[in-house]
């Protein structure tokens, strides 16, 4: 009998992804992947996310060791160096195998549980594709096509830690798309530090990728992960053309971070707030129904309120569908990190908090437009309460009251809606 093994992921898609690798190699490996409702749990693998800042990849190692003291401990994802220590003094005998690293993950394991803790941290440029998973969602195939980013952005980590762009062959990356297909997935995620940067160390382009993804027979829709606005600026009259395929979900995630030029000059991002404005509009004169997602950072070092004003501004002129807000978190070795006219945290979360506030209104809105929508949505969760949610052509989230499975697709009409999703009731005619 195997030994027992929990693995708990967190963050972007990139890190679930690397999270059900790991459960694929160690289970083809003969070791047991278990929940949290295991009886016996010999080790405990958590595969961080530290791209908000440490506090809470340290607040989860405590919680797991309060809960199973007397596991192996295993941490994995983006581990930065400056990490690594402050582990080593909650545990001593953890093991450390950074994101570059999970092919290794087997051995690691194996010398882990022999009382022989590994420290694997390279940075490997190596396709982390093509591996055999266990999917946290089976109709969910997320495929990760580069790692790194050509960015220089002042305050993220995430280059620090993932290295320059690395894009994975083309051919791979099909390869991948097809065992998806043939495994049943109906979503097909495509995921990166920067989608839309793909290809430009290897002489393509995200253009070339999606569309021979997008030729390939099956029954799926794709979702594109984030792409920057100097990169999607680059291409964007074909990326707008490509979004209009029946198979791709009418869903842009273009991150902004400020509404201000200056702070974007200072955050090093490469684009004006006129230029991601005109992405925007130029999105949704040819795709009215387009989901919107962007991000923004508050209380970014020498943030004035004006400044700060703008970043409202900008969200109630371009309306944002989804809106994922940060507070500003100092991050070691960063270029932010030594600028002196850092916020007091009181203030950053008060303006975050009104960024909040500004956006409930404006999603709320948005929703408003889908009251009566009659159309079909693909089931891809269970929700509470014994109700299913699905998403439809734009990658709207609905929730319906159902007797239906995952991967079931049906015909809806919206009869309520929330801020954060709509509800819908089955229909078995359009009208």
């Amino acid at each position: 009998m195997g030994t027992n093994i929990l693995v708990k992921s967190f963050g972007c898609s990139a890190n679930f992804s690397d999270g059900e690798a790991v459960k694929g190699m160690l289970k083809n490996a003969d070791f047991n992947i278990v929940d949290e409702t295991a009886e016996e749990i010999a080790m405990i693998i958590l595969n961080i996310c530290t791209v908000k800042g440490d506090e809470h990849a340290i607040a989860e190692i405590k919680k797991t060791l309060a809960k199973w003291p007397h596991c192996y401990l295993m941490i994995t994802g983006c581990v930065p160096k400056w990490l690594i220590p402050k582990i080593k003094e909650i545990k001593k005998d953890t093991s450390i195998v950074n994101t570059h690293n999970i092919r290794n993950i087997v051995m690691a394991v194996e010398e882990t549980i022999h009382n022989n803790p590994q420290k694997i941290i390279e940075q490997k440029r190596k396709p982390k594709i093509l591996l055999h998973k266990i999917r946290d969602n089976p109709i969910v195939g997320i495929i990760p096509i580069s790692n790194g980013c050509l960015g220089k952005c002042a305050y993220c980590s995430v280059k620090l830690i993932k290295g320059k762009l690395y894009s994975y062959p083309v051919d791979l990356i099909i390869k991948e798309a097809e065992n998806c297909i043939k495994e049943g997935c109906k979503e097909l995620w495509i995921t990166a530090q920067d989608t839309a940067c793909y290809g430009k160390d290897i002489k393509t382009n995200i253009i070339e990728l999606l569309e021979k993804i997008l030729a390939l027979e099956g029954d799926f829709y794709l979702r594109l992960g984030m792409g920057n606005p100097k990169h999607v600026k680059e291409n964007l009259s074909k990326l707008i053309e490509i979004f209009k395929h029946p198979k791709i979900f009418k869903f842009l995630h273009i991150p902004v971070q400020s509404g201000n030029n200056q702070i974007l000059k200072k955050m090093k991002r490469q684009y004006t707030i006129e230029e991601f404005k005109e992405i925007i509009q130029s999105f949704r004169r040819e795709i009215p129904n387009i989901t919107i997602a962007t991000d923004v950072i508050t209380g970014f070092p020498g943030e004035t309120d004006e400044q700060f004003y703008d970043t409202i501004e900008m969200i109630k002129q371009t309306k944002p569908d989804v809106l994922n807000i940060s507070k500003f978190v100092s991050r070691p070795e960063t270029a932010a990190d030594n600028m002196q006219d850092k916020i007091d945290g009181s203030e950053v979360k008060e303006r975050s908090k009104k960024i909040t506030d500004t956006f409930d209104f404006i999603a709320f809105d948005q929703n408003l437009k889908w009251k009566k929508w009659k159309g079909e949505i693909l089931i891809d969760e269970k929700g509470k309460n014994n109700t299913m949610k699905g998403r439809n052509h734009s990658y709207k989230q609905v929730v319906v009251d159902e007797d239906c499975k995952i991967g079931d697709k049906i015909t809806v009409k919206i009869t309520n809606i929330s801020k954060h999703y709509l509800k819908g009731e089955r229909i078995f005619r359009l009208k």
